[in-house]
């Protein structure tokens, strides 16, 4: 439905204009029939579509559950992800959705926030590929999306009203990075601002984000949607970039809009751009027609089969204690091996079509042969000693004790944050009860983020991380446990020892309305790579049923201009007798930069198939991005002239191949010395330091050679004042001299 916007915005009325910025109902946004605008329908997502059965209720249609984005992270799949996409954008199509609300693109900073299961990863750049994948993907097929929650929604407690402190490169580099790749990728057709406050403002309200750097910087041309209920005034909220409001209708809202247009505190340009904006999506959404045909539910449960399997990771398989062989007698412990723990509470709560139960999909594998069971644990807390006396009787009559374990609701969802990162203590205590008396354990982990494992990891051959798994998972488990599927997912986020290792434990979750993100950039792996600090399984790790070696590492040239990059080729082999898929993670480290940076950041991956003895070159390209950071000062992404390191891993802890590369810089940096500038700031600059040596060998030879070690982090006006003699000027004319010269060179 091609339609002129510009014109069709001059014949609406201010009071139209106004209404059509806030929702008509839960999940509509406003038509103007005299006009022939449409209305729309949003849904929540974003592993599933939660597409209600009427506007005001919860209950919703059957839709595939997929994994959550926890599991799909962990597969490093960008084209993984685009069959997801696909299938998402069919079943809305079939249901009549416009705009799926997702993906969760947030940083894991803390494994507490009760939502991380929602999100893909502690590092920014996995984080942006994927997220940009699924957006293009469900895009493609003429379905928007919402890519959520903009921005720094790391926590629950107190999300509606609790203050972000963080500082300009932690939020340049980590908070905002992945959600800049993913829009400048991928173009979603709308932007959902979160509920918190980003260094004082609403990010409902923030100019600075939702005008300046989204839509101007980077060039968003959608519209930006409010989290349900996360306006507080909305004609600050407009001003700030805020284009449309959910839910409706808030008639006193609209009424405040209209008031503040014609009494000229709101400019009426900035609601119009705002209904350009909607009117954009509006009529690109309406051009897909729906099918109400609906989908094909078995091959969609197929399909979230196979992505649950690429998700699973191999934590530990000690003495190959997995695969499993038919034929073998196996216990089966733990209340999720009976009813499936597959999804999160909260918003994303999908209806699904079917759900595999992992017990009836190990006994279809598993051969003639009895299957044992004991529930181990309840849903609801509390210790029950005979259940795990049960679970231990169970577990002596097996060869192979399976044990499901699976972090309840009540401990992990959305809307509250986990109060520590263990498994309940019945649950530990039937690890341990077990593993005593079966030294054939494996232990099936059911969670939507990391979990302290120190109370019994040593005691137990294996551990499998199955997630929340999606309505398939039960039978992606099997196919793993099995070996008919080689299980290659690898963490997206690390494991720590215990909760009190973690980047941000002193300043989680906050107090009196504000939280500091004291860590700064130092988030996940760049936390622990820094502090050198071991920890329990790191980011990239993941086990496989065959081995992979790296050889012949190569670089495009060793020495080149940063805007053209660079590429970088390397030979994986798969060594063993299975085939399998292995994940090539590339990391950089900086060898010497003016602001510190981490150790080593992720900058590219794929992932590689390969046939026992097969080897394959994998080829990795590196943009200018890839080696810059944001310098505060500049306000800017900067890259400075100096050697890299490219760095080939299994994992961020395991780095096996490495090269040297030496970049030039050819970016022009402004100059920023003011009077304040410290000696060490001036020589920095290359023009400071051209103006500032004829006189700074002056005083030199005044104040002998420890001079620097003693005054170069002194601003230049005190320390002309002390070594003031032979100089030509006084230090107020010499340094108004040396400022009016630099500002010639500009």
């Amino acid at each position: 439905m091609k339609r002129d916007i510009e014109q069709l915005v001059t014949q609406l009325t201010l009071t139209e204009k106004a209404t059509l910025c806030t929702g008509a109902n839960a999940w509509q946004t406003v038509a103007v029939e005299r006009l022939g605008i449409p209305a729309i329908t949003v849904s929540d997502g974003p592993h599933g579509v939660r597409r209600v059965t009427e506007m005001m209720s919860n209950e919703s249609h059957p839709a595939t559950c997929f994994p959550t984005a926890s599991a799909l992270a962990a597969s490093w799949d960008v084209e993984l992800l685009q069959q997801l996409g696909h299938a998402l954008a069919e079943e809305c199509l079939a249901l009549d959705v416009d705009i799926l609300l997702g993906p969760g693109n947030n940083m894991k900073r803390s494994p507490l926030c009760g939502r991380n299961f929602e999100y893909f990863s502690e590092d920014p750049f996995l984080s942006g590929e994927l997220a940009a994948s699924y957006i293009q993907a469900v895009q493609s097929l003429g379905v928007g999306t919402s890519l959520k929650h903009f921005a720094a929604n790391n926590q629950e407690f107190q999300r509606f009203v609790i203050d972000a402190q963080i500082d300009e490169r932690a939020l340049r580099e980590i908070y905002l990075a992945g959600f800049e790749r993913a829009v400048k990728q991928a173009q979603p057709w709308t932007v959902m601002c979160a509920y918190n406050r980003v260094n004082g403002d609403y990010c409902s309200e923030h100019a600075r984000l939702l005008n300046s750097i989204l839509k101007e910087e980077w060039g968003f041309e959608g519209f930006v949607v409010s989290d349900w209920g996360a306006v507080h005034d909305r004609v600050a909220a407009l001003a700030g970039g805020l284009d449309l409001e959910m839910p409706g209708p808030r008639p006193e809202r609209v009424q405040r809009v209209i008031k503040a247009a014609q009494a000229g505190e709101l400019d009426e340009q900035v609601l119009d751009e705002a209904v350009k904006r909607l009117l954009h999506v509006i009529f690109q959404a309406v051009e897909t027609p729906k099918d109400a045909q609906g989908f094909d539910v078995a091959a969609h449960h197929q399909l979230a089969r196979k992505i649950a399997g690429e998700s699973l990771v191999l934590l530990k398989n000690e003495g190959g204690l997995l695969p499993l062989q038919a034929g073998q007698k196996l216990a089966l412990i733990g209340s999720a091996a009976r009813e499936a723990h597959f999804q999160g509470g909260g918003s994303s709560h999908i209806h699904p079509t079917r759900v595999d139960s992992p017990y009836d999909e190990i006994a279809a594998l598993a051969g003639e042969v009895e299957l044992l069971f004991a529930p181990g644990y309840q849903a609801e807390p509390g210790r029950d000693q005979a259940l795990i006396d049960e679970a231990v009787s169970c577990a002596q009559e097996a060869e192979v004790a399976l044990l499901y374990i699976a972090l309840p609701s009540y401990i992990e969802s959305e809307g509250y944050d986990r109060q520590n990162m263990r498994l309940t203590a019945q649950q530990e205590a039937l690890i341990q009860a077990v593993a005593a008396v079966q030294p054939q354990t494996v232990v099936i982990l059911n969670n939507g983020s990391a979990i302290e494992m120190l109370e019994w990891i040593d005691l137990v051959p294996a551990v499998l991380e199955a997630w929340m798994m999606g309505q398939a998972g039960g039978g992606a488990i099997a196919d793993v446990l099995f070996g008919r599927v080689n299980p290659s997912g690898k963490l997206a986020e690390t494991f720590p020892l215990r909760l009190a290792d973690t980047p941000a434990y002193l300043n989680f979750p906050g107090e009196n309305g504000v939280v500091r993100y004291g860590e700064g950039l130092f988030i996940g792996y760049r936390y622990y790579d820094a502090r050198q600090q071991e920890v329990l399984f790191p980011f990239g790790h993941g086990l496989s049923y065959t081995t992979f070696a790296y050889s012949q590492l190569r670089v495009s040239a060793e020495k080149f201009n940063a805007p053209d990059g660079l590429q970088i080729s390397v030979d994986v082999t798969n060594t063993g007798d299975v085939a399998g898929k292995e994940i090539v993670q590339l990391y950089v480290h900086d060898q010497e930069s003016r602001l510190v940076r981490p150790e080593k950041e992720l900058k590219g991956f794929a992932k590689v198939t390969l046939a026992p003895g097969e080897t394959q070159t994998v080829t990795l390209e590196l943009d200018t991005r890839a080696f810059a950071y944001y310098d505060p000062a500049y306000q800017q992404w900067i890259t400075e002239s100096g050697a890299f390191d490219i760095l080939i891993g299994r994992s961020s802890a395991d780095i096996c191949l490495q090269a040297t590369v030496q970049l030039e810089s050819t970016q022009q940096l402004p100059c920023i010395l003011t009077r304040e500038s410290t000696i060490h700031e001036w020589l920095a600059d290359p023009r400071g330091e051209q103006l500032l040596q004829p006189l700074l060998q002056q005083v030199i030879a005044q104040a002998g050679t420890e001079f620097m070690r003693f005054a170069g982090d002194m601003p230049l006006e005190p320390v002309m004042a002390w070594y003031s003699k032979n100089l030509p000027d006084t230090p107020e004319q010499i340094i108004t001299q040396l400022l009016a010269e630099l500002a010639k060179r500009q």
